[in-house]
């Protein structure tokens, strides 16, 4: 009886062990570097470029809302400083994993959701932002 009640503990604390650590692995290849959005740049024929680096960190992103006028392109990227994260819109038609950038020429006014599309664990459902266009 003893011996089947430390299997079942030791079961259970590897399962709990992994549901705590499903996003608490750190599968960079990126340096950990805290970027600051970079200024804006004039484009030819109007609208700026903003490059902005969101950083995901367990749970949540470093930029969670994103302003930019119609006319702009965004040049997203996405760092995992902590645990294994993507970021998605899917009305902008992003999907980004570890290290990628996106190029969004943002021609429509709105508010486009953005999330982690990767199943991190427990603070998943927290990871959202926005991107705003005026």
């Amino acid at each position: 009886m003893k011996q089947h009640f430390v299997k079942l503990w030791v079961v259970l604390a590897l399962m709990a062990l992994f549901a705590l650590t499903a996003c608490g692995g750190s599968d960079n290849n990126n340096d950990s570097n805290t970027e600051t959005p970079q200024a804006p740049t004039q484009e030819e024929g109007g609208g700026t470029t903003q490059e902005i680096t969101e950083n995901a960190i367990n749970w949540s992103f470093s930029e969670p809302e994103i302003r930019a006028k119609v006319g702009d392109t965004l040049k997203l990227t996405l760092n995992n400083e902590t645990g294994v994260h993507g970021l998605q819109s899917d009305d902008l038609g992003i999907n980004l994993k570890n290290g990628e950038t996106a190029t969004i020429k943002l021609d429509k006014a709105g508010t486009y959701e953005f999330h982690c599309s990767i199943q991190c664990g427990q603070g998943h459902d927290n990871m959202v932002g926005q991107i705003i266009v005026e």
